[in-house]
């Protein structure tokens, strides 16, 4: 077996994939090998031509349609054979050492299920979605209100985003982004995996979570950082807006699933948690978020 194979799900971000694909090449290699997986979701902007033709030593999974992003890493990890997965997202660029450091780490400490590192955007600030706690309802309710922008500091209201955390020390979180996600092929296998059920969003939250209730830990490890532009195959982020517009049905899409992801989280893990009232309560609001984030979309150029 090899060191590590990194999957990397693609959908019509040639340019960024390309830059993503270099700098894993560039990067240092593992000591036990490594192999590099591009599950290509039916794009149709040259992504897996420019594959083909600039990176042969790729292997390239050209999937006939869009299977959405768990899925589709599902099918790339069908294919890999290394003792370790990376599932890294087609709109990042690594450091050199983002690759070793990481797998040194995760190979010492074999009660970690996950890794991820510091991913920044592309003007330093650092990606505030790799580094969550659970979506309670408590945690949902002080960051969608506002409180845990008034009490950044305080754990009690920003238990979501937890930016009062130390950033420069390894530490144990409860959710990372599947944009840099680290694991042990076994932690994988033993879970089976994404849940499929996700399209798009949501489904990082909803495999930490798994992670979390075998029994593993998920560890920020803040010493490499991987450049993320965030957002470029789904359009609704801000941080990509400059490089990639995606057509409006897909962002309307997107959009779309987003909120049926968050409904989806909460029915598998939370419904039977709490009182019927609060789980009403949730669902309500998911529902008129889902369609404020659906008709600004619809209403976008």
């Amino acid at each position: 077996m090899l060191d590590l194979s990194v999957i990397i799900v693609n959908y019509n971000t040639r340019a960024l994939l390309d830059d993503c694909l270099a700098s894993l090449l560039a990067a240092q290699q593992p000591p036990g090998g490594l192999e590099i997986i591009v599950a290509d979701n039916a794009s149709a902007d040259g992504s897996t031509a420019m594959v083909a033709a600039k990176y042969p030593t790729v292997r390239l999974l050209a999937l006939p349609e869009n299977l959405g992003f768990s899925a589709a890493n599902n099918r790339g990890a069908a294919l890999a054979h290394g003792r370790f997965l990376l599932f890294l997202n087609s709109d990042t660029r690594i450091d050199p050492d983002a690759l070793v450091e990481p797998l040194h780490y995760l190979t010492a400490y074999p009660a970690v299920g996950a890794l991820t590192v510091r991913l920044v955007y592309p003007d330093g600030r650092r990606d505030p979605d790799n580094h969550r706690g659970f979506p309670t309802p408590w945690n949902a309710f002080c960051h969608f209100t506002g409180l845990s922008r008034l009490r950044p500091h305080d754990p009690r209201f920003n238990g979501y985003m937890q930016s009062y955390a130390d950033f420069s020390r390894t530490h144990a979180v409860d959710v990372i982004a599947g944009s840099y996600m680290l694991m042990p092929r076994a932690v994988f296998d033993e879970l089976g995996g994404w849940d499929e059920t996700y399209f798009f969003y949501g489904e990082d939250i909803d495999f930490c979570y798994r992670i979390r209730q075998a029994g593993y830990d998920i560890i920020y490890y803040p010493h490499v950082t991987v450049l993320h532009y965030k957002g470029a195959s789904s359009g609704l982020r801000k941080e990509s807006a400059g490089i990639a517009r995606p057509p409006k049905e897909t962002r309307i899409k997107v959009a779309t699933e987003s909120v049926r992801a968050m409904q989806l989280f909460y029915a598998k893990f939370y419904s039977n948690k709490y009182p019927p009232f609060v789980t009403g309560l949730i669902l309500g609001g998911i529902r008129a978020r889902g369609w404020l984030r659906v008709t600004r979309h619809r209403l976008a150029p």
